[in-house]
């Protein structure tokens, strides 16, 4: 286990920090593992304690999608994209993926440049999407295509994924998937996966039809920089949030961290980071960002583990 000899709630002492860090190993022994890093360990033993004590009536979980509830890589390759797998479709000329992929280099670095703040990258968030719903007008893309297009894209769902839906679905916890991708193929990847309980929620770009053909998105665009509460707030998925004030947030970027902003009555949030790349220089930020960041896990053993403790308590 790595402890990280910074800053907990005003104090540096080791030794505290250390004994916080060993009650947090005796309630969720996984916590101790190599890949596993926590800043503070008594804000997050906080966390548990406020957890066990609303029970699993009072929690909802609300990740990310893309190398969230999808693996970061496979053996090294980087897992593709729900945008991305829109490229596996028949009905989508060869100049289509030639001018996705020139949107992609011109847009995705400006996403990720640390020297623009998130008002500045905003805009042309907007414009990126905007131009990759107007590309997808016109053409047939019905969920037969994307259906086959899923299983020609060889995605994987994190190891024990199904394992938390399941557990999640028995309690009658709902799970808020917060995607910046594309819905239809969210809820197809899910449905390949056979991850499709009725405790799922999904919020994300979705298709518009008029006459068989894309015709825009249905709703608002979902990009990076506004996947939060209020973005749910004309959703049926905003009742059950508003009724359930612990959160279990999940996701793979820094901006993931702001998802629960915005949901109403919050009592406490426990924020999980995967990092996977750039490890020595991305790891003092999701550690700032998030409470527990998981290194190269493709698994939801962390997160299986916590909802369990929350459970028998």
């Amino acid at each position: 286990m790595l402890y990280v000899r910074v800053p907990c709630f005003g104090s540096s002492n080791s030794e505290k920090k250390t004994a916080s860090m060993d009650t947090l190993i005796k309630l969720i022994p996984e916590l101790g593992r190599e890949y596993v890093h926590i800043k503070c360990p008594s804000k997050v033993v906080s966390i548990l304690g406020k957890f066990a004590a609303g029970g699993v009536n009072a929690l909802q979980v609300i990740a990310d999608f893309d190398h969230t509830v999808t693996k970061q890589h496979i053996h090294g390759e980087r897992h593709v994209s729900s945008f991305c797998v829109v490229n596996k479709c028949t009905v989508l000329p060869e100049d289509f993926r030639d001018k996705d992929r020139k949107l992609l280099e011109k847009y995705l670095p400006i996403e990720r440049d640390p020297n623009l703040s998130k008002e500045e990258k905003i805009p042309y968030m907007v414009e990126w999407y905007t131009t990759t719903s107007e590309l997808l007008n016109g053409f047939p893309l019905g969920s037969d295509e994307i259906a086959s297009a899923v299983k020609k894209s060889d995605t994987q769902l994190r190891t024990g994924t199904a394992e938390l839906v399941n557990a999640l679905d028995e309690e009658d916890v709902p799970m808020l998937i917060f995607s910046a991708g594309l819905g239809d193929v969210v809820d197809a990847i899910l449905k390949c996966h056979g991850v499709v309980n009725k405790n799922i929620h999904v919020i994300s770009n979705f298709l518009k039809y008029k006459d068989g053909h894309v015709n825009g998105f249905t709703n608002d665009i979902v990009h990076p920089f506004n996947k939060n509460g209020k973005a749910a707030e004309h959703t049926k998925y905003f009742e059950l949030m508003s009724s359930r004030h612990n959160v279990i947030l999940m996701g793979d970027n820094l901006g993931d961290a702001e998802m629960a902003d915005g949901v109403p009555n919050t009592d406490a949030v426990l924020k999980i980071g995967f990092l996977y790349g750039a490890v020595s220089t991305l790891l003092p930020s999701y550690m700032d960002h998030f409470d527990i960041v998981l290194v190269d896990d493709q698994t939801m053993v962390i997160p299986n583990s916590i909802f369990n403790h929350v459970k028998k308590n």
